[in-house]
């Protein structure tokens, strides 16, 4: 009977994290096996079983195990020799968290996680767990409308209610230029990404010169 080791204790964040590290399609194949290899220990999984599953060996379990119980979920990223790794503190954390509301420096619009590690010297990995516990969706994008005038509402209310009401028998004419041919200036500043909100452009623009009444 193979011998059985004292299974590895996680919390039920750790436990939740490695599952989706383990059943990942897009991260770095070395990653998901290294969180599946934790979750075997955390389960009590004979080490023989795991080396024939995992096509590992003893050795390799042996260092991945004390990586983890060290430095927990982020001593399985892999990094050069003798290069410290980087402990997600709240000061790291918040870093992460402030750079994300700045544009990036080389022209693009938005921030990937390769590209944001590269500029903080971090890992991609802690940085998409950063973004996916503060909720921040670089890849979304939400409008908004600041109107000062006072019947706005008013006016609003009557154009929502010809969608959700139409009269019978009406017929209901909307014209506006082609807003997406133009060379257009946003009227208002654009709200950047931020945890739990999505940047957001606002709906209005200077037309240019390109329309006129």
């Amino acid at each position: 009977m193979p011998f059985t080791a004292e299974p590895l204790q996680l919390s039920e964040q750790q436990r939740i994290d490695l599952n989706e590290i383990a059943q990942s399609r897009s991260l770095p194949a070395g990653f998901v096996f290294r969180a599946k290899l934790i979750l075997m220990l955390a389960e009590g999984v004979p080490w023989a079983v795991i080396k024939e599953r995992l096509q590992t060996t003893a050795p390799t379990i042996s260092r991945w195990k004390q990586r983890f119980v060290e430095e927990g979920r982020e001593g399985l990223d892999t990094y050069h020799p003798g290069q410290p790794a980087v402990v997600l503190t709240p000061a790291v954390r918040a870093k992460i968290l402030a750079a994300t509301r700045k544009k990036p420096q080389d022209g693009s619009t938005h921030w990937s996680c390769r590209k944001l590690a590269a500029t903080l010297h971090g890992s991609k990995d802690m940085l998409h767990r950063v973004g996916r516990e503060a909720g921040l969706k670089p890849h979304r994008l939400e409008r908004y409308l600041a109107s000062d005038d006072p019947d706005f509402e008013t006016k609003a209310a009557d154009v929502i209610g010809l969608d959700l009401n139409p009269p019978q028998h009406a017929a209901v004419f909307c014209v506006d230029e082609k807003t997406a041919i133009q060379a257009l200036d946003g009227l208002d500043p654009v709200l950047p990404l931020s945890p739990g909100r999505a940047e957001r452009p606002g709906f209005e623009y200077y037309r240019q010169g390109t329309l006129s009444l």
